[in-house]
């Protein structure tokens, strides 16, 4: 299911077409462990993390039934932290 994995959360997939809604969005990028060919990082860029908190919050509803839909392409999932750049 990597193919489908890749294709849903890659920056032309599901999630990216539904953050591209709000002008906010700036990119996903989505990048394979070397080492380990089934672990993934997902970086979403956003113009602010007050934009992608409203965003949030303003789509819940749409966000968690992607997220449902999506379900079975992970086996796990962990968000690391929210980042900004420096600089």
């Amino acid at each position: 299911m990597e193919a489908d994995f890749e294709a849903t959360y890659g920056p032309a997939g599901d999630w990216a077409r539904f953050f591209s809604e709000d002008k906010a969005y700036v990119a996903t990028e989505l990048v394979r462990d070397a080492a380990q060919a089934r672990h993934y990082l997902t970086l979403d860029f956003w113009a602010s993390r007050a934009a992608y908190e409203n965003f949030r919050a303003t789509h819940a509803a749409e966000y968690r039934a992607l997220d449902e839909k999506c379900e079975q392409l992970t086996e796990d999932e962990a968000e690391i932290g929210c980042f900004e750049h420096v600089g």
